[in-house]
């Protein structure tokens, strides 16, 4: 999915998903919570409603409502007229493949790498099971570490694993998403996040995997700002989170060709998932996260569209 611009409503909600302030919540489960009704209250404020979701929210009908979306049904119960903004469609497995290798440690603010993907992934979660989605959870890093099937019943174990994933090893996408294809029988919807240090090649390769098999794959690459931006100044030397190599640099020297490598990363990844009709979207850690739920609404709609 190319980059889009949420609904103004919607940022203007951004208290409630500012990850600095949600890294003050101990509660996974009330961050989740935090999360998804700060978006929504944020969405129905916006003149951008009409996403089908799997469950019903009714608002009063007002003057320049579109009559056809009037639930008769409810006003033969309550003689008022109410407007469905929400379609329910049929559930879902849904399952979220989490990176945990060591690079996702990596920060240069408030919140890691790890720390804002799981914060996403736990509200994906959430606005997944209040769809009646079956939710399940696959952290990796060269393998897989851990395993929640998708279940009706699985979101506290999804929360648990969440609140005690760590980033310890180097990572590898290819072993485990073909372990994971390997698990997966029934055809879902795939939430891949990572920070993608691989190449190209790797990175479309294994996620291609999940579609060949026939999933809806949806990828989130998560960068912290100073990985997107190069801010720093003094000579220093970097270290390779994933090797543990150090290597001596000049920050001016290699400014420009560093941005120029980083921008070709994102855009062959999103041209190249654009060709397959994987949904891509970038995310900076020290952005709210409606931009991410925003691409996940919309991701949804289309592929429901599809279906």
């Amino acid at each position: 999915m190319a980059a889009s611009t949420p609904p103004r409503a919607v940022a203007s909600g951004a208290r409630f998903l500012d990850p600095a302030v949600l890294a003050r919540i101990d509660n996974l489960e009330l961050l989740a919570r935090t999360v998804v009704d700060g978006f929504l209250a944020g969405l129905h404020r916006s003149p951008y409603l009409g996403f089908s979701l799997d469950f019903a929210e009714h608002r009063p009908y007002m003057p320049g409502d579109d009559i056809r979306r009037i639930d008769w049904r409810l006003f033969a119960r309550t003689d008022r007229h109410y407007i469905k903004l929400f379609e329910a469609e049929t559930n879902a497995n849904f399952v979220v493949l989490l990176d945990v290798s060591r690079s996702m440690s990596y920060t240069s603010h408030e919140v890691t790498k790890l720390d804002y993907a799981r914060y996403l992934t736990a509200a994906l979660c959430f606005f997944s099971r209040r769809q009646r989605d079956r939710v399940g959870l696959v952290t990796f890093d060269d393998a897989i570490v851990d395993y929640v099937p998708p279940s009706m019943k699985h979101m506290d174990t999804v929360l648990h694993v969440l609140d005690g994933v760590e980033a310890g090893r180097p990572g590898s996408l290819g072993e485990p998403l073909l372990q994971i294809t390997e698990l997966m029988g029934r055809k879902g919807i795939f939430v891949v996040v990572s920070d993608f240090y691989e190449d190209a090649d790797t990175v479309f390769r294994s996620v291609g995997l999940l579609k060949a098999r026939g999933h809806d794959v949806i990828v989130f690459h998560v960068l912290d700002p100073a990985e997107l931006t190069f801010p720093f100044q003094d000579p220093s030397a970097f270290e390779d989170l994933e090797t543990g190599d150090q290597i001596p640099v000049i920050p001016d020297r290699l400014r420009e060709e560093y941005l120029r490598l980083v921008q070709d990363h994102v855009t062959e990844l999103s041209d190249r998932f654009a060709g397959i009709r994987v949904d891509y979207q970038l995310l900076d850690t020290s952005k709210p996260l409606d931009l991410a739920l925003f691409a996940y609404l919309a991701a949804r709609e289309r592929l429901s569209r599809t279906r």
